[in-house]
């Protein structure tokens, strides 16, 4: 029922893609229907090469769909010209390439080009808003810093600044947290998020990053060879079993249980005792080790942490493994 009431930014209906190759023509994806909400963060998944960064060309106007159309509020994207696009637009792409003289203030100003022309002049108006998109992102002491000399999360958050300051009503970045580290990933899409919700902006983003993306998205686009796209809260996806659609083969699978991808355990022989946590993750050393069987229960405690084995016992997962690894091959 709520979702009916949600504003709808960007529609797909129909939607078939492809390129033109000299004589022959391929099809990359075909029957898409999708539509991205306002105020929600998007994150579109999908193996390599099924076509993900095809419909971004398609949603940016830089290819002509074969069949169906793109709307963005309403309006075709073929009626709107290229000036007009990259004022409902913002764009963060995964390897921006300017000058690393250029400070941030100049790159964020940047955003709006599309507004200003090229003569890239800025009234009261303009200087106001790229002012609040470095406030909005926390970078505002960053500004006369250069882009040489920043670290790369300061570098994303500027880029992301840059396309607040452009202020379309959609923003689309292409691995945003690409060559992050864990906590600036997080403080990426945590940001996008924010941007989402209190600005009103419907925010879609290519990653490959599940585990940030399921913690921080509102919803999910996924994209698998010869399926439809599938398009829903990540939750419903996960117990649904539909995120296994992004997994090739048996080899793994998304556990619902503990909500991360996992490899399929493979029929292990051997017995372990112990707390619920600690009895997961020695199972999981032992899988890693290359160890399908051990003739004893093992036994896990905690407070001190020690693991049994018999009449043998050992302070450290490394201990156990070590000590099973001599047991199957004495000669190393």
């Amino acid at each position: 029922m709520g979702q009916n009431k949600q504003h709808i930014a960007l529609e797909g209906k129909g939607l078939t893609l492809g390129y033109f190759h000299q004589k022959s023509k391929k099809e990359i994806l075909s029957d898409l229907d999708f539509q991205l909400f306002s105020g929600e963060l998007t994150c579109l998944l999908g193996p390599n090469g099924v076509g993900k960064s095809t419909l971004i060309k398609a949603i940016l106007g830089q290819i002509k769909p074969w069949k169906g159309e793109i709307l963005i509020e309403t309006q075709s994207i073929e009626n709107l010209g290229v000036e007009e696009l990259a004022k409902r637009i913002s764009v963060v792409l995964t390897d921006p390439v300017f000058p690393g003289n250029m400070t941030v203030g100049q790159l964020v100003a940047l955003g709006r080009t599309p507004h200003t022309g090229w003569s890239g002049k800025l009234n009261s108006t303009d200087r106001e808003i790229v002012e609040k998109a470095l406030s909005d992102t926390k970078i505002t002491y960053l500004r006369n810093e250069r882009l040489s000399e920043i670290s790369d999360g300061q570098r994303q958050k500027a880029m992301i600044a840059r396309a607040l300051a452009q202020d379309g009503k959609l923003m689309i970045l292409d691995e945003p947290t690409a060559h992050l580290d864990l906590v600036n990933r997080f403080e990426i899409m945590e940001l996008l998020r924010d941007i989402a919700a209190q600005k009103g902006k419907a925010v879609l983003v290519v990653t490959h990053d599940l585990d940030i993306a399921i913690e921080t998205a509102d919803r999910f686009w996924l994209l698998n060879c010869g399926t439809p796209l599938i398009s829903g809260k990540p939750e419903d996806l996960i117990i649904s079993g539909k995120i296994n659609l992004l997994l090739p083969g048996e080899k793994y699978r998304f556990s619902v249980e503990r909500g991360k991808l996992e490899s399929e355990i493979q029929d292990l022989r051997f017995e372990i005792s112990g707390p619920k946590e600690l009895v997961f993750w020695t199972r999981k050393a032992i899988q890693k080790a290359g160890i399908s069987e051990v003739k004893s229960p093992i036994l896990v405690e905690k407070d001190p942490f020690s693991i049994s084995l018999g009449e043998k016992k050992f302070d450290s997962i490394d201990g156990l493994i070590f000590y099973l690894k001599i047991q199957i091959d004495p000669i190393k």
